[in-house]
């Protein structure tokens, strides 16, 4: 591996921002697959916002949404990093870079295989080692841990607790529909306030509110159709800490160091 070869990052959420941004730093090229309409809830962080507003900044790493490879070399040049919609990895092959990395986090893998790049790195649970290398994303001990043998730990469905909370402070949809923002990230809530409502099919309106009081450190995007149980929003219990709502996590963070690592010891090998 060379410095200047080809890193490509499947998703461009929260988590996957922080190993995308760590890479950047790094001066390595990367590309950013995502998918048609990105749910990221912390869009303040998340890359994959490039989608719907074409460009967006994180800490200082600007993405690009592109609609054809052929454009993703004058983003490089600008040092900002381009977004190309596709969902299935499609142009993997057609690329060959000499990483690939699964950030979709989609608690399963959807198509990521060791044979696509000479490293391919998947984090969270839903992988296996010897198939893949595995980062850790669960938070605790463990938390961004290289895992050459066995798996990350299962999905338990139960968020990390911050601040004394864990699954009151994140929010799903209670029904199927056109979710609608009433608040903003960064505002400060207190428990039972409506941030949003979800439209349904049939006119009746139906109102998300909070379970802790805190900061609304993220919300879906305005507009996006959600099924039952979709995760929509996240209060972080520490009023005093309304920054965090515009940087990336300590635990992205952790992440990516792991990842960073596994990169630089294919590119001195």
């Amino acid at each position: 591996m060379k410095r200047d070869d080809l890193i490509i990052v499947r998703g461009g959420g929260d988590l996957a921002t922080g190993t995308i941004h760590r890479l950047w730093a790094a001066g390595l090229r990367v590309l950013v697959l995502e998918i048609e309409n990105p749910a990221a809830i912390r869009r303040q962080v998340a890359l994959c916002e490039a989608v719907y507003t074409k460009t967006t900044e994180v800490e200082g790493l600007r993405a690009v949404r592109i609609d054809r490879y052929e454009e993703a070399e004058a983003v490089w040049q600008e040092n900002s990093v381009p977004i190309l919609i596709d969902p299935k990895g499609v142009s993997i092959g057609a690329l060959k870079p000499a990483v690939v990395i699964d950030a979709i986090l989609a608690k399963r893998n959807l198509g990521t295989r060791r044979d696509m790049a000479p490293l391919t790195i998947a984090l969270g649970p839903g992988f296996t080692a010897g198939v893949d290398v595995v980062v850790e994303t669960k938070r605790g001990h463990r938390l961004g841990r290289i895992i050459r043998e066995g798996a990350a730990i299962p999905n338990t469905g139960i968020p990390g607790v911050i601040g004394g909370y864990g699954a009151e402070r994140v929010i799903h949809a209670q029904a199927a529909g056109i979710f609608k923002n009433v608040r903003v990230i960064g505002d400060i809530v207190e428990a039972g306030d409506t941030i949003a409502e979800i439209w349904q099919e049939d006119g009746t309106k139906l109102l998300v509110q909070t379970q802790i009081t805190g900061i609304l450190r993220g919300l879906l995007r305005d507009g996006y159709r959600v099924t039952e149980h979709f995760k929509v929003a996240d209060v972080d219990p520490r009023k005093e800490e309304l920054s965090n709502c515009f940087l990336i996590s300590d635990k992205a963070r952790c992440i990516a160091g792991s990842v960073l690592e596994l990169v630089c010891a294919q590119l001195w090998k």
